[in-house]
């Protein structure tokens, strides 16, 4: 089941103005360039804003999350008729060849649970054609980004057209390595509703990651430095065999 602030109506309605600045998808835009992509899966598509970027260079697109709230926001922009949208999971999409298998942002952490990550990367090594890549990001454990994760360092309030001033923070919740689970509390000034969202993320190793992917038939090709966040996360670039 997805987290709230995706799969809410009313906070997928807010998640794009809460989280305005999508620079760490320029990396992305930037490989699929480079590799001459024609065809892409966007695993956690969200409300569609990677898949409408790329849709808008003339790339084939089908966009997949589990959270219909989040997709409904993602079917109601501007040129969403041009990308695919599924409501699901990797396991849900149906036949493909595709050239580039994404996961930006959280969404490999997000999926917390080992059985499910399993099943997302054969989901997605079967959607790719020989040879396509499977690209992905996830925090380096080591630098521990929980530790900042407080009221203090995250509290904002957002103006948002038609919506009004909306307050909002993290709180961390538990920390049981390799699970971090935190709370997002929302408070809408214009009828004072409170919202709340808990999600946990898995801080897998270099290592296990790498040995999971060779596993389920990828090779790792690169792992590199996020432009956005540099020495904090792992880039993961896989071809399927």
């Amino acid at each position: 089941m997805a987290d709230a602030c995706f799969a809410h109506p009313r906070l997928a309605a807010i998640y794009d103005a809460l989280d305005p600045d999508r620079s760490d998808l320029d990396a992305y835009l930037g490989m699929a360039e480079d590799f001459g992509v024609r065809r892409v899966l966007d695993i956690g598509c969200g409300t569609g804003v990677f898949a409408l970027l790329l849709a808008d260079r003339g790339i084939e697109v089908v966009g997949v999350d589990p959270a219909q709230a989040s997709v409904d926001v993602a079917r109601a922009k501007p040129g969403s008729e041009q990308v695919r949208w599924v409501c699901g999971d990797a396991t849900a999409i149906p036949l493909l060849q595709v050239d580039l298998a994404t996961m930006t942002a959280n969404v490999a952490q997000a999926i917390a649970d080992p059985g499910t990550w399993e099943k997302t990367l054969r989901g997605a090594h079967d959607a790719l054609r020989p040879g396509g890549h499977l690209v992905f990001e996830t925090r380096d454990p080591a630098r521990r980004a929980w530790e900042e994760w407080t009221r203090e360092n995250s509290y904002r309030v957002t103006e948002i057209p038609g919506v009004g001033s909306v307050e909002s923070w993290v709180q961390l919740i538990d920390v049981v390595l390799p699970l971090v689970t935190f709370r997002w509390t929302y408070v809408f000034a214009a009828n004072g509703q409170v919202l709340t969202s808990d999600s946990t993320l898995r801080f897998r190793e270099r290592e296990e990651i790498e040995a999971t992917l060779v596993a389920h038939g990828y090779v790792v090709e690169d792992i590199r430095d996020a432009p956005d966040r540099p020495g904090k996360e792992f880039v993961f670039l896989a071809r399927r065999t």
